[in-house]
């Protein structure tokens, strides 16, 4: 950085607001990344005084920085621009950032991390550069890499940031001998799961689920009805109830049924008839949609942000193939027993050393429920 200390204490303080409107549009900017944008004018008010502030709008579009222009108006010329990605240099649906940026008359840009996009890639700051604006990189990087971890993940390895949600007893079960599964957490903890829904850009769970449960999986939190991700369905033998919830609500929230080449064609057709999307993949040694391509389908349909959310049979699946980054684990002060149903299915774990490996990064207390939030450790070279 190229500023006084006083000058980067204001610098922390404005990029840790463009983080916070960046994560406004997780879920629901797909598959464009969420970026933040904040206008400070450092002439005014002894520090700087916000004149624009701006966040990627649902659809992906309009961009966080034209947001920001609009709202400064003429109070944009002079200002320092805090953008949480690299602005854009490519025309796509919209215009380039990095032009709105140099006709506002912005003279500085502290960007938090570069464009991993080959579109981008350095390119924008180098635009931005060549306009004569100053520009900053790396403040807030390991933040705004996290807020758009499903984005990079999507460009630079063709899949989607893969969450995995449990709700589990202290022992790892998710329902009672009988099957009976409500509700083994808080209502609490119910609620930051439907929160979770709303920042994901689709959410997925294996067709036993889907006939135990007859879910919805929706977002249904007060004044977010319309962050309800796309629903995936793993089925190999499109067993997916045409009179279910799910189906019946096909038209108005996204469901695709991920399925196998040998599938029926009639009841991917009675599916499809009523709303349903039937996307066929790979089977794997298993017969069954191979994970690998179910995340390469779902990558190429624009998703970055994946939550898993029922069925230990898919969550072993994802963790055997070794495609789980994060891992959501809602801990109720409960026991349930060995007779139980797992969270997760076997593993053919043989020894200790064989377990998967996974790095704490929060935990917190949700109403009596303790939730862990994880990253899975690299297995040693």
């Amino acid at each position: 950085m190229k500023t006084t200390n006083s000058q980067n204490k204001h610098d922390r303080r404005f990029m840790a607001m463009a983080l916070g409107l960046a994560r406004r549009g997780l879920g629901n900017v797909w598959p464009n990344p969420a970026v933040g944008c904040v206008l400070v004018r450092p002439d005014l008010e002894g520090g700087g005084r916000v004149v624009g502030r701006g966040w990627t709008q649902p659809g992906g579009r309009p961009h966080a920085e034209t947001e920001a222009i609009r709202r400064a108006g003429a109070l944009a010329r002079g200002a320092t621009a805090y953008v949480t990605l690299e602005p854009c240099c490519h025309t796509g649906q919209t215009g380039p950032c990095t032009e709105a940026l140099i006709a506002a008359g912005i003279a500085r840009a502290v960007v938090a991390v570069a464009d991993p996009d080959a579109r981008a890639a350095g390119q924008g700051i180098t635009a931005l550069k060549q306009a004569g604006i100053e520009v900053d990189l790396g403040l807030g990087e390991a933040e705004a890499r996290e807020v758009n971890a499903g984005f990079f993940k999507r460009v630079t390895e063709g899949r989607p940031l893969v969450t995995l949600k449990a709700a589990s007893s202290l022992d790892g079960r998710i329902a009672a001998a009988g099957g009976d599964s409500k509700w083994v957490t808080s209502g609490a903890a119910r609620a930051r799961g439907h929160l979770m829904r709303g920042q994901s850009d689709a959410i997925m769970i294996g067709v036993g689920t889907a006939l135990a449960d007859d879910p919805e999986l929706t977002c249904r939190l007060p004044g977010m009805d319309g962050r309800s991700p796309a629903r995936v369905v793993l089925d190999t033998h499109l067993r997916t109830p045409p009179a279910g919830r799910l189906v019946k609500t096909a038209r108005d929230v996204p469901l695709w049924i991920a399925t196998t080449p040998e599938s029926s064609p009639e009841a991917a057709q009675v599916l499809e008839s009523k709303g349903a999307h039937v996307v066929r993949v790979a089977a794997g040694t298993d017969g069954r949609p191979d994970p690998a391509a179910v995340l390469h389908a779902l990558a190429d349909a624009g998703i970055t942000r994946l939550l898993i959310d029922g069925g230990g049979g898919v969550a072993a699946a994802f963790l055997k193939a070794g495609l789980v980054d994060r891992m959501a684990w809602f801990h109720a002060p409960v026991v349930v027993g060995g007779d139980g149903v797992p969270a997760v299915a076997p593993l053919s774990v043989a020894t200790m050393n064989d377990a998967l490996r996974f790095e704490r990064l929060t935990m917190e207390l949700i109403g009596e429920d303790i939730l862990e939030i994880l990253a899975v450790r690299p297995r040693p070279a």
